[in-house]
Formats: structure tokens, C-alpha cells, sequence
């Protein structure tokens, strides 16, 4: 049965649940997403968010309120009449009022295999953490942080060498589709809900700056799930001396190697580094204000050798 729906979502990840629910037939009565922000060369210029943009497209009506916690919002918000609010990735709180004025609730398609994972940012910290496997949840939203019951879940694999933004667009599909299913299931009043575990609650932290420089004194492993984890954005570093001064490096890709040496030190003409324990060689890195390449052609533009060291 079609259903009176409100979208609430802002990034590229979101994207594909609001196409998915517009083509299975659903009413969707209103679409919210964080207010247009500054972009553009300079950041003078005030860039749509990407489901705005979606949102266009498909002629629907679209809201960019900063905060849903005034009462003319929450009245604004209940006027829709909505029979559920699916919310992806949208980034504001929702007060009480409006997790309740839909009849049916309010459903979130969360990116972490829940309790594991709470907050801003699973998908980077599950590659951070070595998870061997993540997944797609649908759950009822509740007050608390990712706290409510779960409807659906669709597990996925994490590789050993796959990255945050690998991951991302996998889970980005597999989110759209398992909502698709959970609403018809609750249009037929048939979507079951079970409570989250007490125990194994972990929290995903947003990711900040601070963060992203690479230790190389950490055991390998670390090393490369943290390279992995921040990929393509906002990407962990280093610094390298090229051309007589140091650069800042970002690393894209790596895989686990063999090799013994000085932490941060190059152990071959492969870009092979030494950690703490073990080693990883670089696959894929990107030059301050260059695009990404393949260490094979960076190392063609950059003279690193056997011996330097990377901080």
C-alpha cells in the first residue's frame, strides 16, 4: 500500500533511498535536507546538498530548515500528515515532537550492524577497527543516539583491502533497497521490531582532522585499516621530502607487505614502508593540489628511494 511519506536526508548516501521510495510509489510529501552550504572556489558560492539537487529533479517540495526544535517547525512538520518520515543520513536532531507526528513513526537507514557503531560515523570506523563485516539496519527511531528497534538488516563483507568509500557505495544500495522493503511490510502493517542487544554498544565518533595523520609506529594492520578507513575522504597523510622540501602526501590505497625496518622508512622502490610491526606498500596516493595516482606513476614524478622516510 502507498504510503504519505516525509525523506529526510542530505548527502550523495541518502540519494538513492529517496529514488527508490519515489519509484516504488510512494506519496512523498515533503523532502528535508540540510540548508545549501558554501562552496565553489572560493566558498562565496551557496551549494545545494545532494539530495536537494535529487529533490529538484523528481519536482518535489524540498525543506532546508537549520533546526527542527521551534515550534512553528514541529507544526510545520506535523501539517504534512505524513504516515512515516524515513530519515538517511541527515544530519539534525529530531525533537520528541516530530519523531512522533507521523503515524507510523520514523524509520532510519543506518550503516553499522547496531548496537556496534552508534553515531556520525560507522563506515569508517568499522574499516578503522579491522570489522571483517557491517551492514545496513532499518530501525524505529527513538530520542536516543541510534537507540530504537531494529525492523530489517542486511549484512555485507568488509575485504581486506577495501576502502570507506568502497564500502559506502555498496551500503548505499543495499540501504535503498532493504527500505523499500520495510515500507511495503509496513504498509501492510506486517514490518515486526526487535530491541537493540544491551551489550557490544560502540560509538562512531565523527571523524576529525586531528586524526588522520598516519603512525607509522602502529603495527601494520592498524596502519593500513586506518589508511583504508579514511579513504577517499578526508584521507590519511604523511609527509615526504620531495624535491628538497617536505609535502604532504594523502594515501589512498594500501595492502599488507612483508618487511622489517625503521618506522615511517622505505623499504624498496615499491613504496613498501615500515611500521611498528610489519609493513604495508602503497598502492594508490595524492600530492598536495594533484590528483590521485598509482604509485607507479607518482614514484615516475616524484625521486623517493629505497631508504627515505616518510613522517
Amino acid at each position: 500500500m502507498p504510503l504519505r511519506v516525509i525523506f529526510m536526508g542530505t548527502p550523495d548516501f541518502s540519494v538513492p533511498t529517496l529514488r527508490a521510495i519515489a519509484e516504488a510509489g510512494h506519496e512523498i510529501v515533503a523532502v528535508y535536507t540540510q540548508p545549501p552550504r558554501a562552496g565553489g572556489r572560493r566558498g562565496l558560492e551557496l551549494t545545494p546538498s545532494p539530495v536537494q539537487h535529487e529533490t529538484e529533479r523528481l519536482g518535489l517540495e524540498v525543506r532546508t530548515p537549520t533546526s527542527l526544535k521551534s515550534e512553528a517547525e514541529q507544526q510545520a512538520f506535523a501539517a504534512l500528515q505524513a504516515d512515516v518520515a524515513v530519515v538517511v543520513a541527515y544530519g539534525l536532531l529530531l525533537p520528541k515532537p516530530v519523531l512522533d507526528a507521523p503515524r507510523l513513526g520514523c524509520l532510519n537507514g543506518h550503516a553499522s550492524l547496531l548496537p556496534r557503531w552508534r553515531g556520525a560515523a560507522p563506515i569508517q570506523r568499522a574499516i578503522m577497527a579491522g570489522d571483517a563485516e557491517t551492514g545496513m539496519m532499518i530501525m524505529k527511531m527513538e530520542e536516543g543516539l541510534d537507540t530504537g528497534p531494529v525492523a530489517m538488516v542486511e549484512k555485507c563483507a568488509i575485504g581486506p583491502d577495501m576502502t570507506a568509500g568502497e564500502l559506502h557505495d555498496r551500503l548505499m544500495a543495499q540501504g535503498a533497497s532493504l527500505m523499500v522493503e520495510a515500507l511495503a511490510q509496513l504498509g501492510i502493517n506486517c514490518l515486526t521490531f526487535t530491541p537493540q542487544a544491551a551489550e557490544g554498544v560502540t560509538y562512531a565518533r565523527k571523524i576529525d582532522k586531528s586524526e588522520t595523520r598516519v603512525d607509522w609506529t602502529r603495527p601494520s594492520g592498524e596502519v593500513h585499516n586506518h589508511i583504508r578507513g579514511l579513504s577517499p575522504f578526508p584521507g590519511a597523510w604523511c609527509e615526504v621530502e620531495i624535491g628538497g622540501r617536505m609535502e604532504r602526501l594523502k594515501l589512498l590505497r594500501s595492502t599488507l607487505s612483508d618487511g622489517v625496518g625503521e618506522s615511517g622508512g622505505i623499504l624498496d622502490d615499491r613504496l613498501t614502508v615500515a611500521c611498528g610491526s610489519g609493513a604495508v606498500r602503497l598502492v594508490e596516493v595524492q600530492r598536495a593540489g594533484g590528483r590521485p595516482a598509482a604509485v607507479q606513476e607518482f614514484l615516475r614524478g616524484a625521486k623517493i628511494a629505497k631508504g627515505m622516510k616518510l613522517t
